[in-house]
């Protein structure tokens, strides 16, 4: 049983910074691509940040220089770190993983919510302006 947990979500003031956190557990091998979605109150769940095996990243333009995805595969732990935090980067924050021993970039890259098997509970973020 596949189990993603999130944590590092808060409150924080426009400008500020938070670090999130995804444990993985219950693998049998490495998910090819994992990602962060986020979703704001009444919208739709949206791909914030994809990763995959190789290391390669890519970020939903509403991030990019702002956001870094990382991970640590000896910890089986996935990162995002968020500077310059914004009111409107609100949301709710879900781990997700493709679950693929193997996959390709181009879809991993596309942060589709439908390629994405497996997924966290959510942390909230809040920025106040």
């Amino acid at each position: 049983q596949v189990q993603l947990v999130e944590s590092g979500g808060g409150s924080v003031q426009a400008g500020g910074s938070l670090r999130l956190s995804c444990a993985a557990s219950g693998y049998t091998y490495s998910s090819y691509c994992m990602g962060w979605f986020r979703q704001a109150p009444g919208k739709e769940r949206e791909g914030v940040a994809a990763i995959d095996s190789a290391g390669s990243t890519s970020y939903a333009d509403s991030v990019k220089g702002r956001f870094t995805i990382s991970k640590d595969n000896a910890k089986n732990t996935l990162y995002l770190q968020m500077n310059s935090l914004k009111p409107e980067d609100t949301a709710m924050y879900y781990c997700a993983a493709d679950g693929r021993e193997v996959g390709s970039w181009w879809l991993c890259a596309r942060l589709g919510r439908a390629d994405f098997g497996y997924w966290g509970q959510g942390t909230q973020v809040t920025v106040s302006s």
